[in-house]
């Protein structure tokens, strides 16, 4: 609700969930420029994200009889192994289970996690060596936060949260900060009488489309979108999709998209990694993926996706069991314990991520993805 006497700015129309139906093909054809397009520039230039063997553990605090009998303090595995880059203009989507680490990785990249192992690169500069002294200039990456209204000082107006960003980092003259900031409210379709409101006076959409006007306040080369439009309506959904992917188009960035909606990833990503207990068990073209993954923790998670038809019942089969402790881990392949498929080399051998030998970008981490079991 709007405080009398405070104009509530006005949202913009939003489209319904048909906006992510009949989209398929187009995205396809849209997503297979875009990809040939990002190879040759990614031939040209180093990566804008380079992540090389990250690992995120968090030690848990031992119990004073653990400490008496001198037992070693347990870690969570939060991020296990990780490896991937993302060049300039390219669109990756992240997905998988709540708990697998998904916004853990995100952090890591970002920088509000220092990894226990491993490398992170930001257009060839380690995330670790980025001091203080560098946030003068611009910074590389961004992250727009799951729920906006935590993520936005209640304290300040639109205008002042866009132009702290501005003010700190000076990508433009200081005089010029007050014009900037106007464009990029426009850039994000908020209007002119929304630089007075406060976070409380928006709707969910618009103060998404505020987190994403401030984090394109310092011209970043990448963002990172830790599942932004999960706490919005389906209507919602779609406008802020489809501005992440205009934007991403028009300004030449990166994104790395975190969710849990396999349709969210498919209508925005050109290439798609899944994530299960700390660690990438399948990546390739989102298409591919989509249209046949390989292995069977994706097929799980396609399968999942409510099919609802009128008088019938959904035959989508639940995976069984519940993930294992990401303290204790199994030997062996992770998804072994929940897997139709698993056989005694799971249990004693862990695989890796590897291709089907014909020169393609996919690769899944399963004994058994490239054959015809």
């Amino acid at each position: 609700m709007a405080r009398p006497g405070r104009p509530e700015p006005a949202d913009h129309a939003d489209p319904g969930p048909a906006a992510f139906a009949g989209s398929a093909a187009p995205a396809a054809a849209s997503t297979a420029v875009t990809a040939a397009s990002t190879a040759v520039t990614a031939a040209a230039e180093p990566p804008v994200l380079d992540v090389r063997d990250l690992r995120m553990h968090f030690p848990l605090r031992r119990s004073p009889v653990a400490v008496l009998r001198r037992r070693p303090a347990e870690v969570v595995r939060a991020v296990d192994g990780v490896t991937f880059s993302i060049a300039r203009g390219e669109s990756v989507g992240l997905v998988g289970e709540s708990g697998c680490g998904k916004s853990t990785l995100g952090r890591c990249i970002i920088g509000l996690y220092r990894g226990a192992a491993g490398e992170v690169r930001l257009k060839g500069v380690p995330v670790a060596a980025r001091s203080s002294a560098t946030n003068t200039q611009p910074r590389v990456a961004q992250m727009i936060f799951q729920d906006p209204y935590s993520s936005l000082n209640p304290k300040m107006t639109v205008r002042q949260t866009v132009l702290e960003a501005l003010r700190v980092h000076q990508p433009v003259p200081r005089r010029d900060a007050g014009r900037r900031c106007m464009e990029l409210l426009d850039l994000v379709r908020l209007s002119p009488q929304a630089a007075s409101a406060y976070p409380r006076q928006l709707s969910g959409g618009q103060r998404q489309r505020v987190s994403i006007a401030r984090a394109l306040a310092v011209e970043p080369e990448i963002l990172i979108a830790d599942e932004p439009v999960s706490s919005l309506d389906v209507s919602v959904q779609a406008t802020v999709l489809n501005l992440l992917d205009d934007l991403r188009r028009e300004l030449g960035l990166a994104l790395l998209l975190i969710a849990h909606n396999m349709a969210v990833v498919r209508h925005v990503c050109d290439r798609t990694m899944v994530m299960y207990l700390g660690r990438i068990v399948e990546s390739g073209p989102t298409e591919q993926l989509v249209t046949d993954p390989r292995h069977p923790y994706t097929r799980a998670l396609l399968m999942a996706v409510p099919r609802l038809a009128p008088g019938h019942a959904s035959l989508a089969p639940a995976l069984t069991g519940d993930p294992p402790s990401p303290i204790r881990l199994p030997t062996g392949c992770r998804f072994r314990q929940r897997c139709s498929l698993a056989a005694e080399i799971c249990a004693s051998e862990e695989p890796g991520l590897s291709g089907p030998g014909d020169g393609s970008a996919r690769s899944a981490a399963c004994h058994f993805a490239w054959t015809d079991r």
